[in-house]
């Protein structure tokens, strides 16, 4: 439960970084790829699972452990917004098409982790 704390604070402050540095130093390219919207998506969900995994740190950190439901999803939002918005900033900036279906991999992990919230909140704490 340790690493939820460090794993929030990574990507909120990512989230932000990124965010800014696409609306700001790489807006001209952005706009030039006509990837700007692509870039912002990214970026969206990024910072709202940072935001998700927040919520369970927070838990963690107050001593409440979030069961292996909370915590899945946890792994998931993690798993699912490097894979999601992760291959968006890197198409976004030209990279390879290949990574397109990596991108709905990632949304299904995103999904899935708000699935097990729903899930743990069905069930007392393991």
């Amino acid at each position: 439960m340790k690493k939820f704390p460090l794993f929030a604070a990574a990507a909120g402050f990512s989230a932000v970084a990124l965010g800014a540095f696409g609306a700001h130093a790489l807006k001209p390219t952005l706009l030039g790829r006509g990837s700007l919207e692509t870039w912002h998506t990214a970026s969206l969900y990024h910072l709202v699972h940072a935001v998700a995994l927040l919520g369970v740190a927070l838990a963690a950190l107050g001593g409440v452990a979030p069961g292996r439901a909370l915590a899945r999803a946890a792994d998931c939002w993690l798993a699912g917004t490097v894979l999601f918005s992760g291959s968006l900033y890197v198409m976004a900036l030209g990279g390879p098409r290949w990574l397109g279906p990596i991108t709905p991999v990632g949304g299904v992990l995103l999904i899935a982790g708000w699935i097990l919230v729903a899930f743990a909140s069905r069930r007392p704490p393991a």
